[in-house]
Order: C-alpha cells, then structure tokens, then sequence
C-alpha cells in the first residue's frame, strides 16, 4: 500500500478482504457462544441464569479480542482461501483448540463457573462458523468457474496420474485463463484404474487412449511421463498420433524435479519424439575440454556447421572462425553468436574452399588448430543435372582445404561425410565417398611420413608456393584426419521435415517419391555431437559411423506430421507418389559391408575398419578427374566409377 502527498489512502483487494473476514470472525465467536448458551437453557432467553449472562457478557468481548489475535499469528488472514487446503484446515483447528482451551481455563482460574455444555457447543459452533466461511468461499468461486466456463471449455486427458500429471491437472484446474478442463488421467498403474483425482476418472491404460479419446470428447492430449523410457514414452505418443488431438509432452525429469510442471512447461509433440530409436546423450565434457583454448575453424554453417558453431562457441575456444560462400547462413550465425557471446573471438569469412589461394591464405594468418570441414553440395537430384560441379565442390574443395590444413600445422581434420557415400548411386554420394578416400589417403601418408609425396592439385599456378618450404612443413605434419557418416537430418537445410511442412500448409497434397522408400533419421544435436566426438577419437584414417537404430519409411514420417499438425492423412491432406528421383535409391546403408565395425568408448558410435584400395594410384587418377571436372567433360560419371569402385549410377 504506497502513499504519496496530497493522494488518498488505497487498499488492495486482499486487505479488504482480511478486514472483512478480521469482522466476521469477531461476530462469529461472540455469536457462536450466545449461541452455546441459548441452547443450553432451551432456546429461552429468559431461562438464562443471570450470573451466567453477566459472566457471558463480561468475557466474550475479551475472548474474541484474543481469538483475533490467535488467528493473525497462526497466518489464518493470509491464506488465499480460492486455494485452501489440508494445512489451511489443520491451522483453523489448532486456532479453535487453543483459543478455546484458554478461555475454558481462564474462566476456571478467575471463579467463573458456566456450564460444561457451553464450553462444548461455543467451540464447536465457533469452528464450524470460522472454517465454514473459508471453504465457502472457495466452494462458490470453484462453482461459479465451472459454470461461467461449462460451455467453451475444450476436454484436455492427461496420460499419467502421477506427481507430474497431478501437479498437470491443478494447473490446469487453477488457471484462470486457460479454457480447457481435464476429463480423464490415462495410467498403465492397474491399481489407479475406475479410481478418481478431483471427480476425475482414471480410465485405463494407454490401451484405452482411443476408447477415452471418444468418450470424453478429448480435443487435446498432455503427456505427463518424465519417467517413461524412451521406447514407452514413444509407443505412447503414437498411440496418441493416431488420434486428431492436439498433442504436448513434458519434456523430461528436470520439471517434475524442480516442481515446474505446469501448461506452460509442456512443449509439442515434434516429429523427432518419434523416431524409433533412443536419442545420443554422450557425455561432451572430454570434447569440449578438447576445444577450449583453441583455435577452431568450421566450414559450411549450414544447419550443422551453425550449431557446431553454438556448441563450440560455448565452451571457450580461443578463436571460432566460420568460413561458407553463402553470405547469409554466415551473417545469421555471426548475429546469432556475437549476441550471446560478446567476448568470443569470431571471425566470419566469405570465400570457396575450391579456392586454394584462399584456403592457403587464411590457414596462414590464422592457424586453425581444429577443422570442422562441413562446406558441401547436398541436393541429390540437382547434383545429379551438374555433376561437375558436386565433384568440383565436394571433392576437390576437401582435397584442397585438407592440404591447406596439413601443410599448415592443423592437428585435427573432420570431414562430414553421409550414408549415401555407402554403395552411392548417385553423383553426389559418390563425390562424398572420393571424400572419404581423401582423407583416408592423406591419413596414410602421414603414418608413413610420406606427406610430401601428396601431389598439389591447383588450378591457379602451381608455383604459387615455394615446393620446398611446403615439402619442409609436411616432413613432420602430424595433423590426424577423420571422417563422420551419419544418415538424413531432421529439420536441416534440405530435408523432408521443412518440404512437408510447407506441403501441409498448403493444403496438400504431400509429395512423397516412392511408398517403399525408407531413411535413417537424426536430430541436428545428435549429429553434431558426433562430429565433435570424431575429434576426440581420431586417431587418423578412421570413419565414425552413428548406429541410427532402425529406419523410417517417409510415408510414415509424412503421416505422422500430418495428424501432429492436427490433420486426417489421406482425408484431410492427400499423399501421393512422385517416383524415385535421378539418383535416389531406396534405402540407404550406413556402412558398406567389407568395413566391418569397431567399438568405441560409446556403445552407439562405431568405427568402420577402412576399405583398403591403392593410395599412390587413387591420387594419381585425383589430378585427371580434377582437370575433366573443371572442363565440364559429359564422361565426368564414368571417370569417377573408375575411381570409386562401389559407385554404381542409377
């Protein structure tokens, strides 16, 4: 309560209240033992004793001073009684024993002798009054809600009747601005079922979630299983799927730990909820142990090159240069970081990896000590019309920022590599697997110490840098190469999530190549952690390859962002079948099966044993496929099968 000069005193609503109730509850105990009395001498008046009047009136007044006074100290005019509950109930009765027991005893002491029956009905008229007005008061406020609300208020269930949907439900129940009420809990607890929370049935278990969804008329579904393991909390959410509700999910342990369980903590159901798989939780203390203080350099900021940015970033490297040709996935994250991270050393440079002057130049003056090489061409089917141009980029810029990144002192080298590098049947896969052969290649040479018989493939003059001073540098290079093979990205620049997403708002239909077709799915942290893992493992010439778990058929993927964005598939939004494209196959492999694989410290990270193949020649046939990609040669296909003998065009 502020006061200024010259303004009238003002109350809140709350003081007000407590003024009222401070009234009341004088009346209520003055009245309750008048009461007490009254009835003592049959309901007449006149009946009364006088010295037990004269003792009535002498006390009461005192005593309902004093009852006042007990009940501010036992915080009875602080509560908010829209909420009373059990402790608001026990603190009434200890207000009414101990002021009660008093007065008895005060009475007692002083020679005030009244009838045993007077002390016994005023008590319990005196707690019934006090306790009544507050519940009341909470019972008409409750009752007014649900009736003022009965009409638009849309039917929630909630799956899980335990502290997290509990602590769910009395959000919901209590919030005055939502417009929804719980109908039923849905529990795989037995002991739960035809029992009730608040009137609220716990129906069944998630077997009955269609039956529920039907019954109560269920718009919208709270998944409220923090415990849940993952391949439950899945199987759940596409039972769920299968309804129209809108869906949302807590999302995990931390809120129920904290006590932050409440609508605004539940997030959507995306389609990542669904894979078929655990997420990759590795334990990233030795990664970012490994980059703090160092220099860092990442190429490409696309959607994985950005957040290996935000998770360097995070983690204190001495320098985070980010390198790409396209100037505004650069300028986002260069915004997006120096906002968060004022103090971090970023530079952002624009240029092409196939530009080895470029290259040369920047390794030079900056000494990057860590390389996260994600600068690539992706898109299948337009690699597939300018198939040159994905050698040009894709090899040939590994080729070229790889050397730059030997001769120059670099001590890790991370190429992101993909599946479709496994068997490809397409230009840009096989491109990646010549990536890999690289980076394999330069990986053996340098356990042998033969760096320097790396030829330099430039396509400016080749005597742009001294041969002996770079002959001299790559005598003791030590810098260790690694590739990381991993499968489709959720959400990233290019993948099917964006596309559908756009289809679905639209209208339809969703486009979808091929019924059969099948992907292997993971989230963009998912892959980054992995890269950054490679670069702890690396030991030089390995391939990490991601256990991914099983894969998806798009049509199930496509169907399932359809009904989570509140859709009927082949009702409300149509599907339908394109044909493969040039290049696309079917299913992809993670690993070609001569590779075999190998354990690392995570179980769901493995290692595959290189396919061995001639290095000396490899390089050589290098120099001829560089000079057919930049003279745009139509056999640039055939070439590249001489030289990637699992490559095989559609």
């Amino acid at each position: 309560m502020k006061m200024t000069k010259g303004s009238k005193r003002k109350f809140q609503h709350w003081q007000v209240v407590r003024l009222l109730l401070m009234v009341y509850d004088f009346a209520a105990v003055i009245v309750s033992f008048g009461i007490a009395l009254w009835l003592r001498f049959d309901c007449k008046v006149t009946s009364v004793e006088p010295q037990y009047l004269t003792t009535y009136t002498k006390t009461i007044i005192i005593y309902a001073l004093f009852c006042l006074v007990v009940f501010c100290f036992l915080r009875l005019y602080k509560s908010i009684w829209r909420f009373a509950s059990y402790s608001e109930l026990l603190r009434v009765i200890l207000a009414t024993v101990v002021t009660g027991v008093i007065y008895t005893g005060s009475l007692l002491v002083f020679n005030l002798h009244m009838p045993i029956s007077y002390y016994v009905i005023g008590i319990t008229v005196q707690f019934i009054a006090t306790l009544g007005i507050r519940f009341f008061y909470r019972f008409v406020l409750l009752l007014r809600g649900r009736t003022n609300n009965e009409v638009q208020k849309k039917n929630v269930m909630i799956i899980g009747a335990g502290s997290a949907g509990q602590m769910l439900f009395r959000d919901i129940k209590h919030a005055k601005e939502t417009n929804e009420t719980v109908a039923c809990f849905i529990d795989d607890n037995p002991n739960k079922w035809d029992r009730y929370i608040d009137d609220v049935p716990v129906f069944g278990s998630r077997d009955h979630i269609l039956e529920a969804v039907d019954k109560f008329n269920i718009e919208k579904i709270y998944v409220a299983v923090p415990s849940a393991n993952p391949q439950d909390k899945r199987d759940i959410l596409r039972v769920c799927n299968e309804t129209s509700c809108e869906l949302m999910n807590l999302p995990g342990m931390y809120q129920l730990y904290t006590g932050q369980v409440s609508v605004s903590k539940m997030k959507k159901v995306q389609i990542e909820d669904l894979l078929g798989r655990d997420p990759i939780k590795p334990n990233m203390d030795e990664v970012f142990a490994y980059v703090r203080n160092k220099v860092v350099l990442i190429t490409g900021v696309g959607s994985i090159g950005s957040e290996l940015a935000r998770q360097i970033a995070s983690h204190n490297p001495k320098q985070l240069i980010l390198f790409d040709i396209y100037e505004n996935n650069a300028y986002d994250i260069q915004l997006e970081l120096r906002k968060k991270y004022p103090n971090l050393d970023l530079v952002t440079l624009i240029g092409s990896v196939r530009d080895s002057r470029k290259m040369f130049d920047l390794f030079k003056k900056y000494r990057p000590q860590i390389v996260y090489h994600a600068a690539a061409h992706k898109h299948v089917p337009l690699m597939e019309d300018s198939p040159c141009e994905s050698i040009k980029n894709n090899a040939m810029g590994t080729y070229k920022t790889a050397y730059a990144a030997m001769v120059h002192g670099c001590e890790k080298f991370v190429l992101i590599s993909t599946d479709k590098a496994v068997n490809p049947t397409n230009i840009m896969g096989a491109s990646k697997r010549l990536c890999e052969m690289i980076i394999q290649a330069f990986a053996a040479k340098i356990k042998e110490g033969k760096a320097y018989e790396i030829p330099q493939l430039f396509t400016h003059e080749k005597d742009m840098i001294e041969k002996t001073e770079i002959k001299e540098a790559l005598k003791t290079t030590t810098t260790e190469f690694v590739a990381v093979r991993f499968g489709n990205v959720l959400g990233s620049n290019g993948s099917v999530i964006p596309i559908f997403k756009r289809q679905i708002e639209a209208g339809g239909p969703v486009t979808v190549t091929h019924p059969d077709i099948i992907r292997y799915f993971m989230t963009i942290p998912e892959a980054v952690s992995l890269v950054l893992l490679a670069g702890t493992y690396a030991h030089g010439g390995e391939i990490f390859v991601l256990d991914m778990g099983e894969p998806i058929k798009i049509t199930t993927l496509a169907r399932n962002l359809i009904r989570l964005s509140g859709y009927t598939p082949d009702v409300d939004i149509k599907l339908e079948f394109t044909g493969l494209r040039p290049g696309e196959k079917l299913y992809e492999e993670k690993l070609m099966a001569e590779e075999g694989l190998k354990k690392t410290k995570n179980d769901l990270i493995h290692i595959g044993c290189p396919i061995p193949f001639d290095i000396n020649e490899f390089l050589d046939e290098l120099d001829g496929l560089l000079d057919a990609a930049y003279r745009n040669e139509d056999d640039i296909r055939e070439r590249v099968q001489k030289i990637v003998s699992t490559y095989h065009p559609a």
